[in-house]
């Protein structure tokens, strides 16, 4: 499969937002949570507070893995500062539009930042038209897909 159509076959699975579980590690301590993501122009984003756990994991170790269904993403976590402070507030208008329940309730402006997931490598598990499994494996860094057919 050609880089160009993998890529668009990840976003239209992942959609515009999600609930997705972010593993993040710390001196051989890994956690799992949920955040929720709002997929954009290729970009994957969350807002956290930047006093939390999982906050301070990620920025002392920046390495973090994400996932949905059968979508696992391996990257990298960029903190991109106070989401008020975002240039143009697409993220913000995009977070209150898809997660308003949790934009009312957490709207702590001097603490949320924004984290973007900048890919490296991404494995999705999936079924062809005849029911048989396979991996679509995106290497983000090389620009490269390959099928990977499951017996």
């Amino acid at each position: 499969m050609d880089w160009e159509t993998a890529t668009i076959q990840l976003y239209e699975k992942l959609g515009k937002k999600r609930i997705m579980a972010l593993a993040t590690s710390l001196n051989d301590h890994v956690t799992v949570r949920n955040v929720s993501v709002i997929i954009h122009e290729g970009r994957l984003l969350f807002k956290t507070d930047k006093n939390f756990r999982k906050t301070k994991q990620l920025l002392e170790n920046p390495n973090v893995a994400i996932c949905y269904w059968g979508v696992q993403i391996e990257g990298k976590a960029v903190n991109h500062g106070l989401v008020v402070d975002e240039p143009g507030q697409v993220f913000q208008e995009l977070y209150k539009k898809y997660w308003d329940k949790s934009y009312n309730a957490y709207p702590h402006k001097d603490s949320e930042i924004l984290i973007e997931i900048m890919p490296h490598f991404v494995e999705i598990w999936d079924q062809d038209n005849e029911a048989k499994g396979f991996q679509l494996l995106l290497d983000f860094d090389k620009q490269q897909a390959e099928i990977q057919y499951y017996d």
